[in-house]
Parts: structure tokens; C-alpha cells; sequence
């Protein structure tokens, strides 16, 4: 668990949702991050694209659909020009840290169940709607190899 809240989470990314990344390519480059490959995630049927800032700026996460429908685009949809939509933490364990939340009197809807992730070297990510926050993307990490800074394991 997270020694800095008592929810136990660390930060990791803003997940950014866009019909074509190019325009937040080039705008995230010429402000220093270092742009991953795309990968496909057939789980979420979406393109990815991790953006790591090694400065003072948050991990983003570029999110835009593949050829068939995607769940990112409903929120492409109501707004094209894109949209940071959710924020993401890591979790040594996503059950005890719903238990806090509960404990907390705040309460999380499970939106989209664990499923394992392409980008996160196939640790279980789970949404979940944060009454009066919004989307919260939930990395369970019970090792605590993944850096928060980073898509990759610590080394």
C-alpha cells in the first residue's frame, strides 16, 4: 500500500482520448515527452500510445480507435477534438483498496471488470466510476514492479 494516502494509490497516467493521435503526438513531443510505439489492445479495441514525461509532467496515456467500434468512442463522439476522460492509479490490490474506498463513504461503480492489459505487461486493469470524480483506471500491481513514472517494470 501507498505510505503518501490512505486509499493506497499512486499515481500513473492521464488516459487522452482522440479520433487520430497525430495532433497530441506533436503536441506532447514539442513539450518533451518520449512517445511509446502503438500498441493494440484487443481487450478495449483501441490503439495505445504511452507518452512517459521524465520531468515534472503526468504519464499519458493516448487512447484512439482501432478499425471496428471501441469503447473509447463514445467519448470521442461527444467530443472530437478529444478529452483527458480518466485518471489512472496503481493498486497493490484492487479489493483492498475498494474496501477503503468503502470504509472512505466513497463510492466506486465498477464500470469495466479486471481484464489484463497489453500495455501494463498483462497486470489486470479494472474502471471504475468515482462518485463525484469520474473514471479511475485501476493497474493492479500486487509485486510493485511498475514504476509510477513509467510503463515498463522496475529494474
Amino acid at each position: 500500500m501507498s505510505e503518501s494516502n490512505a486509499l493506497g494509490l499512486e499515481f500513473h497516467h492521464l488516459g487522452l482520448a482522440v479520433r487520430r493521435p497525430d495532433d497530441a503526438k506533436a503536441f506532447l513531443g514539442v513539450l518533451g515527452y518520449e512517445l511509446g510505439e502503438p500498441i493494440y489492445d484487443p481487450e478495449q479495441n483501441a490503439n495505445l500510445i504511452f507518452c512517459r514525461h521524465r520531468g515534472r509532467m503526468p504519464d499519458i496515456e493516448i487512447i484512439y480507435p482501432a478499425k471496428d467500434k471501441s469503447p473509447v468512442d463514445n467519448v470521442i463522439n461527444r467530443r472530437p477534438d478529444g478529452l483527458v476522460y480518466h485518471l489512472c492509479y496503481v493498486a497493490d490490490d484492487v479489493a483492498a483498496w475498494l474496501r477503503r474506498m468503502e470504509q472512505a463513504d466513497i463510492r466506486a461503480v465498477c464500470i469495466i471488470p479486471p481484464v489484463p492489459a497489453v500495455l501494463f505487461a498483462g497486470r489486470l486493469v479494472s474502471f471504475y466510476n468515482v462518485v463525484g470524480v469520474g473514471l479511475c483506471e485501476v493497474i493492479e500491481d500486487p509485486a510493485g514492479t511498475l514504476c509510477c513514472s513509467a510503463c515498463e517494470p522496475a529494474v
